[in-house]
C-alpha cells in the first residue's frame, strides 16, 4: 500500500481553528454506500439518523493537562509534553527545545512557585520522545494541549473535553466526539438507540504520521484501552453499532480481537481488516497520510477521496475543531 495513495490537497483555509457553537451544529457529510449521493445535514440531527437497536459507543476519556511550559536552569524555554507514565513512574515525554537538553537536566516552571515541580530529563527513546522524572504535581502548572495545526488560543479549554469526559488519561481528544451534546445523545435515546462509553487513551501513536513509503510497514505506538464486559455483550446484540470516533473502533476492535477487556494496543487497521465490532462510524475529516486517514479507508474503501473532494468543494471545516462524517461499512460486521 503506497502511503502517496493516502495524500490530498488539504487548504490551510479549510482547517477550522475555532470549534463552531453550538457544539452540535457541525455539519454532518452522510453517506451511505456509493450507490447513494452523500447529503448534507448538521450532527444535531443525529437522533434522525439512528433508531432502535442502534448503539451509539462514546469515548469518554479525559485530555490530561500534559503540556507544560519549562526552563532550564540557565533560562532557556523547553515544552515537555508527558505522554503515557511507566510502571516505575517514570515518564515518556516529547521534550521540545531550541537546543539539545542533556541527560540530567532539571527543568522548572518559570516564577514563582518554580519549587513545586521538578522535571528530571533522561534518556533519548528517539522520535523527540524522552524519559523523564516527575517531582510534583504536573496538573497544577500544566495545560491542556491542542494539535500544533491549531494556531488560536482557546478561550475555553473545556471547548476541547467531550461532554462525557470522565477520567483524564489522553494527550488529545476524541475529537468526533466533541459534537455531542446531552440534548443529542439525549434525544438519540429517545429513538431507541442506546448509548455507551469505552476508554481509549489517546496518546502520539494515534496522530504520528505515516513516513513509510509503504504503509504496511507504519508501526503504531502502544495505547491503553478498557472495553467492559458488558459493553461487547451490548455490541454483540445490537443491530448496528455505530462508533463516535476511530479511537472507538481500534478500543473494539481490539478487545474482540484479543479478548480482552482492557490492555494495551497497538492495532494498526488498514487494507482488507475484518471488522467484527463495528457497523458505521462518525468521524472528523483526517490529516493527509495519517493512521486515521488509512482506517477510513479500510471502512468504506477508496470512494473516501470523492467524500473529502465533496467537503472541501462544499466548504466542510476540516481537523480537530472541523465537521464531521457518518460512514456506513462497505461489507458489514463479519
Amino acid at each position: 500500500m503506497d502511503a502517496a495513495a493516502f495524500d490530498y490537497p488539504l487548504p490551510e483555509a479549510a482547517i477550522a481553528q475555532v470549534p463552531v457553537e453550538p457544539r452540535s451544529a457541525a455539519r454532518l457529510l452522510v453517506d451511505r454506500g456509493p450507490d447513494q449521493p452523500p447529503t448534507h445535514t448538521t450532527v444535531s440531527a443525529l437522533p434522525e439518523l439512528v433508531g432502535p437497536g442502534d448503539l451509539l459507543v462514546v469515548n469518554d476519556s479525559r485530555v490530561r493537562r500534559a503540556r507544560l511550559r519549562l526552563e532550564k536552569p540557565t533560562g532557556g524555554a523547553v515544552d515537555v509534553l508527558l505522554l503515557d507514565r511507566s510502571t516505575d513512574g517514570a515518564w515518556e515525554a516529547l521534550v521540545r527545545s531550541s537546543r539539545r537538553v542533556r541527560p540530567g537536566t532539571v527543568l522548572t516552571p518559570p516564577g514563582a512557585g518554580a519549587e513545586d515541580l521538578r522535571v528530571v530529563v533522561g534518556e533519548d527513546l528517539g522520535e523527540g520522545r524522552r524519559r523523564v522524572q516527575v517531582e510534583g504535581d504536573p496538573d497544577a502548572h500544566g495545560e491542556v494541549p491542542l494539535p500544533p495545526y491549531i494556531r488560536r488560543p482557546l478561550a475555553d479549554p473545556e471547548r476541547y473535553q467531550t461532554v462525557f469526559a470522565a477520567r483524564p488519561s489522553s494527550v488529545a481528544a476524541p475529537t468526533a466526539g466533541l459534537h455531542l451534546t446531552h440534548d443529542v445523545l439525549d434525544r438519540c435515546r429517545a429513538r431507541g438507540a442506546a448509548v455507551a462509553a469505552v476508554e481509549l487513551s489517546v496518546g502520539l501513536g494515534t496522530f504520528r504520521p505515516i513516513t513509510a513509503a509503504d504503509v504496511t510497514d507504519h508501526r503504531m505506538h502502544r495505547e491503553r484501552y478498557r472495553v467492559a464486559p458488558e459493553v461487547l455483550e451490548r455490541c454483540t446484540a445490537a443491530s448496528r453499532v455505530v462508533a463516535v470516533g476511530t479511537t472507538v473502533v481500534r478500543a473494539l476492535e481490539s478487545a474482540v480481537a484479543t479478548g480482552r477487556p482492557e490492555g494495551d494496543t497497538d492495532l494498526f487497521i488498514h487494507g482488507h481488516h475484518r471488522f467484527r465490532a463495528v457497523d458505521a462510524l462518525l468521524t472528523n475529516f483526517h490529516v493527509p497520510r495519517s493512521s486515521l486517514l488509512v482506517l477510513v479507508d479500510a471502512f468504506i474503501g477508496p470512494r473516501w477521496r470523492d467524500l473529502y473532494a465533496v467537503a472541501l468543494a462544499e466548504g466542510y471545516r476540516f481537523l480537530s475543531f472541523g465537521d464531521a462524517m457518518l460512514l456506513e461499512h462497505r461489507w458489514g460486521r463479519r
